[in-house]
């Protein structure tokens, strides 16, 4: 299935747990704006190369719109439609004051210059010029971007509006309105919520393997993350290879520190070719990977990695989603029936719009905060929604998952009703 099957098919179960009334599950199946405009960005070698943007804004029932933007070359409308769904749902579930967007451009921005990167960001900008802004709609990065495009976006608007207007965005460089904490949010969020699975199951860090898949920014520090409280990585990939450790023990602290400086895993031994053998460690494919013998599995790559082909081979207790929709439905109901426990996006990867939030009303406040206030802050609303949902899950005897959404759909149908729109 789509991205946005899995999506609506995810809505449809937990509608049905919780008995949502038709007319609001009517609402919350389609988008309320789809935007889908063209970017001509001049290259530095003087051509013109036209680029495919997209921003859609699902639900703003519980607040503005928000959302990350993702420069991706297999991003499409299907994949942002599905990906603004989820944010709605997210957002709910944490109990933040928003609705859910998302935006892409179809793009390998690794293959753009700086400047032709700048243009395009600048373009994507001002195609979208009313239709964002601290009231309506709050972007932010995701896969493939960074700081420094949301910096490019909050100047580009800024320009437009005619002063300075730092909550356009989020996830901005602190120098220009970011908040403290931000760039590693959504690994710490995941952190606290995997603390509070560890409590209850009563794990021992130091007796437990985990393997990452994605070592973008939410893979590569949930690592590290990982690693200094006492959890050995024994796998690790990006999108070119897998690397897994052959000693047992776990890869080291340089080692974890070496793949997050060089932000791709087949750098740690400065391999040549990908078929390398290097003393410590061996590449694997990501297929490979996601079938490991490991106790936690850690998803932080893109959507659709566990699905009904290979979800009879995961052999991880719990899986840990930090990428949005990695697991399909009907992957679901197959880890579900072999006990295997899923720590969904929409509750797991929330530490960055939770922060994302935080860094907003700094912005509307002008008063920034210590990241030990923002971390603070953040544990409180990871750790009180997470046992929220843990109610729902047990008192149902459901999926994780559908309780997660189970949470999210009753505050959503609370606000759509107050509103008059049901």
């Amino acid at each position: 299935m789509s991205p946005l099957q899995n999506a609506l098919t995810q809505l449809k179960k937990a509608a049905d747990l919780v008995k949502l009334d038709p007319a609001v599950l009517e609402i919350l199946k389609k988008p309320k704006k789809i935007h889908q405009f063209s970017i001509p960005v001049k290259m530095d070698n003087g051509q013109t190369k036209v680029f495919d943007g997209y921003r859609v804004q699902w639900n703003d029932a519980r607040g503005p719109f928000k959302g990350g933007i993702r420069f991706h070359p297999k991003t499409d409308l299907n994949e942002v439609e599905a990906l603004s769904f989820w944010m709605t749902i997210k957002c709910a579930a944490v109990g933040i004051p928003y609705g859910g967007g998302k935006g892409g451009v179809t793009v390998d921005p690794k293959k753009l210059s700086t400047t032709e990167l700048e243009r395009l960001t600048r373009g994507y900008t001002r195609a979208l010029k009313n239709d964002i802004g601290p009231e309506k709609d709050i972007p932010a990065p995701d896969v493939y971007t960074t700081p420094q495009i949301m910096g490019w976006i909050m100047d580009e608007f800024s320009k437009i509006k005619g002063y300075n207007v730092p909550g356009v965005v989020t996830g901005k460089p602190l120098e220009i309105g970011g908040s403290a904490g931000r760039g590693t949010a959504t690994a710490q969020g995941g952190f606290y919520v995997l603390e509070e699975i560890v409590k209850k199951m009563k794990i021992d860090p130091k007796k437990t393997k985990v393997v990452v898949q994605g070592f973008g920014n939410a893979g590569a520090n949930m690592a590290d993350l990982c690693f200094h409280a006492g959890y050995k990585i024994i796998g690790v990939s990006d999108s070119q290879t897998a690397v897994i450790d052959k000693t047992g023990k776990g890869f080291d602290s340089h080692v974890i520190a070496k793949m997050k400086e060089k932000k791709g895993v087949v750098d740690i031994c400065d391999c040549d070719d990908l078929k390398c053998s290097c003393k410590d460690h061996i590449h694997i494919t990501n297929e490979k990977l996601l079938e490991m013998d490991c106790d936690i599995l850690v998803l932080a790559a893109l959507e659709n990695q566990i699905t009904k082909k290979n979800a009879g081979r995961v052999k991880a207790k719990i899986i840990l989603e930090l990428a949005n929709g990695p697991t399909a439905p009907e992957a679901d109901e197959k880890l579900f029936k072999k006990n295997v426990l899923v720590l969904p996006d929409v509750l797991a990867n929330a530490g960055g719009v939770t922060v994302s939030y935080f860094e907003w009303v700094q912005n509307l406040a002008n008063y920034y905060w210590s990241e030990k206030e923002v971390f603070e802050k953040l544990k409180k609303i990871m750790v009180e929604n997470f046992d929220e949902a843990w109610k729902i899950k047990e008192k149902n005897k459901t999926d994780f998952r559908t309780a997660v959404f189970a949470l999210a759909l009753g505050r959503l149908e609370k606000a759509i009703k107050a509103r008059g729109w049901a």
